[in-house]
């Protein structure tokens, strides 16, 4: 008879602590029913040749031509039409989420999905489907704001994402895989992160799961408010793995807001290279800590270079913005204004100097780079293990004038620290280079140990190197 009290008591325990857990857990049925009839699901129909098949058969697979496009990977194979005739063509089709942002018709997306789309359907809650006109695209932000000819819809309410707080619950709609208004739930893992290549957007991440089909919906709060746009997953399957990241819905409306006044963006723009400050290149410029975006190059004639910035500068605050990781900068210049005036704090080797600058507008990309050739002779490595040349009249010119000296082989400590054959050395220490007996006088005037930062330009982008100089043989 214990035994069977000890029984019921401990089974009641447990309802009792198992009710008290469930309540903690947040309840997203009302978040479903009031926000799903707002996402929609976006099929996009694109007119392809066949020789721009990467496998055979693979017209049909939608997830991995979405895998393809989103990153940007090129068609591989070839499929010849027959007798020699020019290849013949087909309807590529991806899908992809939206949600609408007003009653009229207007829904935000991301511009992967919609790229180079011959046809854009947008297929609603209650099934209708419509044909959707791109207003415009945004890749820079991967925002795109398209729209269809409809009244009376049901339209998401925004939030803001700065009120977000790591490990609040999150959930997306949207459609993975073709599956239309599917929920998943998480948590906030990170803010403001930055990825590789997308300086613009303080990427939201979750947890929450993403997959092929996801991207474009929105991401809510549980209040019901869109916070994000999701946009990027990590994986190395092509599924979930927990890393997913969402573009901030302030970032997303600000960019729709100027795509539909004027179907374009319009950026601040400095006209510098910058990178991230290592310890050992804070080390170099002499600074205490990594706060700051380095000046790797400043473009000739640009904002910046008539505003006085130099390269080796250091930016440490931008319109009274302080710059704390490099990814900082793009964002706080790229949301001024063209044509407005800024202060900008450098420190510049150990001195801090303010500067007003006037903001340009950012212009198409493309820089020509430097073309290097391999000596006849191979002379003996210096004392960081550089086997240098200088540059020619024709490859000064495509340096703008600068008398770089082309890296004609690398090792030891310089290789270690990532300078490579056809680098360009245009400075040392916040010093141009004016010739090889130049730069080679001034590197034998540092002592063993020391870190000293190499200006590289290699391909079209400017970094710097630290390289620690090694004891004497």
């Amino acid at each position: 008879m214990k035994n069977w009290f000890a029984a019921v008591a401990f089974s009641l325990i447990s309802v009792v602590q198992s009710s008290a857990y469930a309540k903690d857990l947040p309840d997203f049925t009302e978040l479903a029913e009031k926000q799903g009839p707002a996402v929609v699901n976006i099929s996009i129909t694109q007119n392809m040749r066949a020789d721009t098949v990467p496998f055979p058969g693979m017209q049909g697979d939608e997830q991995m031509q979405e895998f393809f496009k989103r990153f940007g990977i090129p068609f591989p194979g070839q499929v010849p039409g027959p007798n020699g005739a020019p290849p013949p063509e087909y309807k590529s089709q991806s899908l992809g989420s939206g949600f609408i942002i007003s009653s009229d018709g207007y829904i935000l997306t991301n511009a992967h999905v919609v790229a180079e789309a011959d046809e854009v359907i947008v297929k609603l809650y209650d099934k209708r489907e419509f044909k959707a006109k791109i207003i415009g695209a945004d890749k820079r932000t991967d925002v795109a704001l398209v729209k269809i000819d409809a009244t009376g819809l049901p339209k998401v309410t925004t939030g803001d994402p700065a009120k977000l707080k790591v490990g609040e619950w999150v959930a997306a709609i949207g459609s993975p895989f073709g599956l239309e208004n599917t929920m998943t739930a998480g948590i906030v893992s990170a803010k403001g992160r930055a990825l590789p290549q997308e300086n613009f957007v303080p990427f939201i991440q979750t947890d929450v799961a993403i997959n092929p089909g996801n991207s474009g919906g929105p991401l809510f709060n549980l209040a019901g408010e869109v916070v994000g746009i999701n946009s990027q997953i990590y994986s190395r399957s092509g599924g979930s793995m927990g890393l997913s990241f969402s573009i901030p819905i302030d970032v997303a409306l600000d960019v729709s807001n100027q795509l539909k006044a004027t179907g374009k963006i319009t950026r601040g723009w400095l006209g510098i290279v910058i990178q991230e400050l290592s310890k050992e290149l804070a080390e170099s410029f002499g600074m205490k800590n990594t706060n700051g975006a380095l000046v790797a190059a400043v473009e000739k004639s640009g904002p910046a270079d008539k505003g006085g910035l130099e390269a080796g500068d250091v930016i440490t605050k931008f319109d009274g913005k302080p710059i704390v990781a490099s990814s900082d900068l793009p964002r706080a210049v790229g949301a001024t204004k063209p044509g407005r005036a800024a202060t900008v704090e450098v420190l510049r080797k150990g001195s801090v100097k303010t500067l007003n600058i006037v903001v340009g507008e950012m212009p198409a990309e493309g820089v020509e780079a430097a073309q290097t050739s391999k000596p006849a002779a191979k002379p003996e490595p210096d004392r960081i293990g550089l086997v240098l040349k200088e540059a020619t009249a024709q490859q000064r010119k495509k340096l703008n004038g600068k008398n770089g000296l082309i890296v004609m082989d690398a090792q030891g400590a310089v290789a270690q620290a990532g300078v490579r054959r056809g680098d360009v050395i245009l400075g040392l220490n916040n010093t141009e280079v004016q010739s090889l007996e130049q730069f080679s006088k001034q590197l034998a005037g540092f002592a063993p140990g020391k870190t000293v930062a190499l200006l590289v330009l290699r391909g079209e982008n400017t970094l710097y190197v630290p390289v620690k100089i090694p004891a004497a043989k």
